[in-house]
């Protein structure tokens, strides 16, 4: 099969309830799955969290820990349950470019590099649901369906 024949198959596929209802949500977990365990990490070991903030020059180490903690773990809540779905999206693909520049700019470096492109990556996906939303299972779909 060739891939042009394929490429028509997958773009004639009916969009059944399942599509569009699991798919946004399955989503949505494992994008939040990487910002959860990123907070949790940074939680069980806030110490060394704050040094590697200060080793790389970011003002306020402290501060930047916390607002670290509640945007992975509050964003990755919010998005897991479809809460303010856009909002927080659009929150934690800004975090992801910001800490892929911050912390990933050697690029020169294959880890680094990895990590980076895996920041933009995610960022990719996160703008995808700013676009489309968070589908019907989600507080957003709920929300809207109640206040027809």
């Amino acid at each position: 099969m060739s891939s042009v024949t394929l490429s028509h198959r997958i773009s004639t596929v009916p969009s059944s309830r399942i599509l569009i209802t699991a798919v946004p949500t399955f989503g949505r977990a494992l994008i939040a799955t990487i910002f959860l365990l990123s907070g949790i990490s940074k939680l069980m070991a806030p110490a060394m969290t704050i040094s590697y903030i200060e080793a790389v020059g970011l003002p306020l180490p402290s501060i930047a820990y916390g607002a670290a903690v509640l945007v992975e773990i509050a964003g990755s809540l919010a998005l897991v349950v479809g809460f303010q779905t856009r909002l927080v999206a659009l929150a934690l693909a800004g975090f992801s470019v910001i800490t892929a520049v911050a912390f990933h700019a050697n690029l020169a470096d294959q880890n680094q590099f990895i990590h980076f492109f895996k920041n933009v990556a995610m960022a990719g996906g996160l703008l995808q649901v700013l676009a489309f939303g968070a589908g019907p299972l989600s507080f957003d779909g709920w929300r809207r369906h109640s206040s027809r």
